[in-house]
């Protein structure tokens, strides 16, 4: 860091203390006030040394913007104020830089912010590392896992609109260079109880909402689903809706983020259809019967639920009902089928919602890691993010078998934080050589050893009780309790032979109370066996082998009938133990980071600090214990470079450079600051202070010398200012003064000049006019001469020029005499050889020469030879109009001709269609003009080469004269529909245009007539023989903007194939046949809603109004 940039710090306008490790006096009241001090002044993290606290603001904070990002960007821990991208950086650049694995374990109750914590530690980490195509597309997976992780296994609760009902660990793998590989995700106890039962003011799952409000009418139809929440049991109807929840536009999110992280659109309609299997098989009811023998059975009720599952899961009704109705035991060589009563009935129905929603949850994970997996086979650094639950205690004795568990786990957690805390502060001290005193705290281990026990453990003895033939109870198991636990002192309950609880009313006889790290808790016994047993019949699993759908199949190998094995399967609690243990033992293998989640009210409320409910937390998180442990020995410690630099002003000799050592530089300042030494340690690189009051008085020399700094900074700076002011004004004066001195000169020479320059421009005009006056006399002189001798050559040109003048007139007399003389002598002997016919002749040939010069000139001004060019060359002689009218239609044929001559027979075919479409509408249909640029295709979904009409290519024989898509008006109500109108030269056929499958056939010789209307609409009626097949529901009405093309086609497809020209009735009123009526059809014009279409409204049985532009 340069010298000039100014350092901040963790100490620098410290609102309370941010490192709860220098609070003094340390007490939990202290520790409470200094949070709530922070947390009114919206700082919600607050450091124990490198642990994060974190309080739920429950408001939207300007901290995590990509400025802050930067901001916190390759820091040290404590160089700025806590914050949560503190500890994700700290974390990462220890993986990129040490090639140290990481894990940031995320604890706190629901509703603390766990999960939106989560969330910012892999977005900072996915904002920090490597950029790049493949990079970023691997950071988006990661990041879009969450939402559907979310929408499937959280939920809202009533401490919590997005509680994490599971828990989560994932395994970011990194390449060297720091950038993502991808990651493996792990989840821990889903809450799969409720999904048949919840709270009340709790909901189940968000997937359930959000398909229901998000979903399409079209897939809501094709899962057979109804939009409303009460037409399902299995939601809670008093908080279905959540405020400020969009269910909709979360259930659009969740289907992007499931393509992005790699989802294909068959899987997504695969989940959906379990879902919604899940929420259907709540509406089964049963009924209860009596058999000839005595023995109860039950009957479903309303067997349609069950069949539209069935048919959502492609099963067998009979063989899913018999499920439901009967269970098979078998033993060895033995197989015994009994009745399930209704009770029964419903608990096997329960159990099967809930195993298919958790086995569905667990095969998401597995699809989402095999996406988001690493794909190169290099050594990886992996930084471990795990959300998940944390300690929970229910008022009124509600806390049961996953609360237990739960408090199992949060015992292992604590047991390896403090572990490793300890272990991170001996290691540092040996590093640095400052000598290790051994630390007093409290050990939980005797706790996990009264629960994880593998003879006289909790969950061993409820194991050994699921196992245990005969009648087995939640009774039985307390009572198995009472007899090995009973002198265990971390376990208390009524009926043990303790006789200190006897008269404890405060435990009921049906609970058990544990004394666990964060206070004593009371769990209620009723529900351990069958929770632990997760029982689900082996009818059931193997009903869902059978079944057609894919992914359900492969949900239940079980239900294989091959690979069918007597053996019980493992209990919930042995799975989640050994669940716990592969994670203590991953989780030890890594760098631990931790965050420490409090919510701060039961509200949900911005700006509420509960002191009882977060006192509450501070306990069972430990958070006290943990202060303690880092305050063990030396409170605060920092490196020698940190610590010179910042205290180094209260020290003459380090202030304002230090040139030797840090560490000398810090023995010095603490030297003449008379700290006395048992107040710190040296070590090899970091100082060790050992109470926080020595650190609090060094920042207070500080900020007192800051002060006197800032006092001597300011005065140095006006000194300065003013000097600087002066030498400004100084040089001012001068500078004002030289150009004051030099303005006057140079006016003083300037004027001067003028008077020079003007004397000598009026000797130099003198003397101009002296030499002009003689010049121009001279030139007077020589003009005269000039002048004199041109009037004497114009005189003498002027005298000769008349004489020949006169000569040349006498010249042209004598021709002109002459010249009349000889056609005189001319005309005399030509009068002795003329006829009477001679008129005649010359008349005929001045009207060859005429009609030549008109053929020539013709020739010339020809037009194109476009039949459709109108102009013709103007008649030069009147008496020439029939020749030229004539020739004008004789051209007009020749060159028809020589257009004609050039067109292929399908071009022929083309123009006879559009003379026939000439014919049919012209001047009579508004449509008309618009189609004759138009020209005519046919086959405008190419048929035969689009594989999308493959199936209705080859069910087609004949061929194909058009083929287009149109608007079919439903009879009843108006409404469109669009259908593939194929036309061949037998039948006209009407199709689905998205699947191709044929609707209707209906002969052309079936068809009487076409109406439309005069409009430039595109609406047409297809008119059918009375008594025909086809016209059982009555005549055809369409819409299409090819309309002259359809007709035209239609009218010369019947004329050749009947010989007969069919009607073509064009008015804006006409008559269709619906059914048995007569309707008449109106056009009106007015307002389109759908741009140009015709609007259509059934105004009752005999009239049918068509709107158009």
């Amino acid at each position: 860091m340069p010298k000039s940039e100014v350092k901040t710090s963790l100490l620098d306008n410290m609102i309370g203390v941010g490192d709860s490790v220098l609070l003094e006096p340390l007490t939990e009241d202290t520790f409470l006030e200094n949070l709530k001090n922070r947390f009114d002044h919206s700082e919600i993290y607050t450091y124990i040394g490198s642990v994060v606290i974190s309080v739920n603001p429950y408001r939207h904070l300007p901290i995590y913007t990509p400025e802050k990002v930067e901001e916190y960007r390759n820091r040290n821990f404590y160089e700025l104020s806590p914050h949560i991208y503190a500890l994700a950086d700290e974390a990462y650049r220890s993986l990129r830089d040490q090639d140290k694995d990481q894990c940031i374990l995320i604890t706190g109750e629901s509703g603390a912010g766990k999960t939106e914590a989560s969330k910012l530690v892999m977005s900072y980490v996915a904002a920090v590392c490597g950029k790049g195509a493949e990079v970023n597309q691997v950071k988006e997976q990661l990041l879009q896992s969450n939402p559907v992780l979310e929408a499937f296994g959280n939920a809202k609760t009533m401490r919590n609109d997005n509680s994490s009902r599971f828990g989560k660990y994932m395994d970011i793998e990194f390449d060297f260079k720091g950038d993502p590989l991808g990651g493996v995700i792990s989840n821990y106890l889903l809450e799969k109880s409720r999904v048949v039962k919840q709270p009340r003011g709790e909901r189940n799952f968000h997937i359930f909402y959000q398909l229901l409000s998000g979903g399409s009418e079209d897939l809501l139809k094709q899962l057979k689903l109804e939009r409303e929440f009460n037409q399902y049991n299995y939601l809670g109807l008093d908080s279905a809706k959540v405020n400020g929840v969009d269910d909709a536009a979360n259930f659009r999110t969740v289907k992007n983020a499931m393509q992005i992280v790699g989802f294909m659109d068959d899987e997504v309609e695969l989940v959906l259809e379990v879902v919604a299997a899940v929420l259907k098989l709540g509406n089964i009811e049963f009924k209860p019967e009596s058999r000839v023998n005595g023995l109860d059975e039950s009957r479903i009720q309303d067997k349609n639920e069950l069949k539209e599952i069935c048919e959502l899961l492609g099963q067998d009704q009979a063989v899913l009902e018999r499920a439901f109705s009967f269970r098979t035991v078998e033993a060895k060589q033995e197989k015994v089928s009994t009745t399930l009563n209704v009770a029964q009935a419903y608990y096997a129905r329960d159990a099967l919602a809930k195993n298919l929603y958790n086995r569905l949850f667990t095969w998401l994970v597995n699809r989402i890691n095999e996406s988001i997996k690493a794909q190169s086979k290099v050594r990886k650094k992996v930084m471990g993010v795990l959300d998940i639950y944390g300690f929970e205690i229910f008022e009124n004795s509600n806390n049961s078998f996953e609360q237990f568990i739960i408090n199992y786990c949060n015992e292992k957690l604590q047991q390896i934080f403090i572990e490793l805390t300890l272990k991170e502060e001996q290691e540092e001290y040996i590093k640095e050589g400052i000598e290790w005193t051994h630390i007093e705290y409290f050990n939980n281990a005797i706790i996990c050893e009264l629960i994880e026990n593998n003879t006289n453990g909790i969950l061993a003895m409820l194991d050994e009780e699921c196992l245990r033939p005969g009648t087995v109870t939640d009774e039985t198991f307390l009572e198995k309790l009472n007899q090995v636990c009973a002198v265990h002192e971390r376990f208390e309950s009524r009926m043990s032979k303790s006789s200190r609880f006897l008269n404890d009313t405060t435990l009921p006889h049906n609970c058990f109370r544990i004394q666990h790290y964060a206070g004593k808790v009371m769990y209620h016994v009723e529900g351990f066996v069958d929770k632990n047993n997760d029982l689900l019949y082996r009818d059931l699993s193997q009903a869902m082998w059978k079944t057609n759908h894919v992914l359900v199949k492969s949900l239940f190998p079980e239900g294989n009938p091959v690979k069918m094995s007597l053996k019980r399967p493992p209990t919930a609690g042995s799975q989640f133990k050994a669940s716990v243990a592969t994670l203590m033992k991953n989780l030890q293998t890594k760098n631990p980071n931790y965050i420490r989640c409090i919510k701060p009210n039961d509200q949900k409320a911005p700006h509420i600090f509960a002191e009882a409910l977060v006192r509450h937390q501070v306990r069972y998180l430990g958070l006290m214990e943990n202060v303690r442990v880092r305050r063990a020995g030396y409170a605060f410690k920092q490196p020698y470079e940190s610590c010179l630099e910042r205290y180094k002003m209260l020290c003459s000799q380090t202030w304002p450079h230090w040139r030797q050592g840090s560490r000398d530089g810090v023995k010095v300042l603490l030297t003449e600051l008379q700290i006395p030494p048992e107040e710190f340690s040296y070590g090899r690189s970091k100082i060790f202070i050992r109470n926080p009051r020595t650190l609090f008085e060094l920042e207070d020399l500080r900020k007192r010398r800051l002060e006197d700094l800032a006092t001597l900074i300011q005065k140095i700076y006006r000194g300065w200012k003013c000097r600087t002011n002066f030498l400004l004004m100084k040089k001012s004066q001068i500078i004002i003064s030289a150009w004051t001195k030099r303005h006057f000169q140079r006016k003083k020479y300037l004027q001067l000049k003028n008077v020079t320059l003007i004397i000598q421009s009026y000797i130099r005009g003198w003397k101009a006019r002296k030499l002009l006056r003689e010049l121009k006399h001279q030139k007077r002189c020589e003009e005269s001469a000039t002048t004199i001798a041109a009037y004497w050559r114009g005189f003498q040109a002027r005298r000769e020029l008349k004489r020949l003048k006169e000569e040349a007139r006498r010249k042209h007399a004598v021709a002109v005499i002459w010249a009349y003389w000889l056609g005189l002598k001319v005309r005399r002997e030509y009068r002795k050889f003329f006829r009477a016919n001679a008129g005649r002749k010359i008349y005929e040939f001045t009207i060859q020469r005429i009609m030549q010069k008109y053929f020539l000139e013709m020739k010339k001004k020809l037009p194109s030879m476009s039949p459709t060019e109108k102009t013709w060359p103007p008649r030069p002689y009147f008496f020439l109009d029939d020749t030229h009218t004539e020739l004008k239609r004789i051209f007009h044929l020749w060159r028809c001709k020589k257009y004609r001559d050039q067109f292929t027979e399908q071009k022929k075919a083309i123009f006879e269609e559009k003379l026939e479409a000439s014919e049919l509408f012209k001047d009579k249909k508004a449509l008309y003009t618009n189609s004759v640029q138009q020209p005519f295709q046919g086959d405008y979904l190419e048929i035969s080469k689009n594989p999308k009409y493959q199936k209705l290519n080859g069910a087609v024989e004949e061929k194909i004269v058009l083929a287009d898509v149109v608007n079919k008006i439903n009879r009843a109500n108006g409404k469109v529909a669009p259908r593939i109108f194929l036309l061949t030269q037998s039948n006209f056929i009407l199709a689905d245009q998205k699947s191709g499958q044929i609707k209707s056939t209906i002969p052309v010789m079936d068809i009487t007539s076409v109406s439309v209307s005069k409009q430039t609409d595109g609406l047409f009626a297809v008119h059918l023989k009375e008594g025909s097949t086809a016209a059982a529901k009555g005549d055809f009405l369409f819409t299409s903007d090819r309309l002259i093309e359809i007709i035209t086609k239609l009218y010369r497809t019947i004329f050749f194939k009947t010989n007969q020209k069919i009607n073509v009735e064009i008015n804006n009123e006409f008559l269709v046949q619906f059914n048995q009526d007569k309707v008449c059809v109106k056009f009106i014009q007015g307002a389109q809603k759908n741009g140009n279409l015709p609007t259509c409204k059934r105004k009752n049985n005999r009239l049918l109004e068509v709107t158009v532009p």
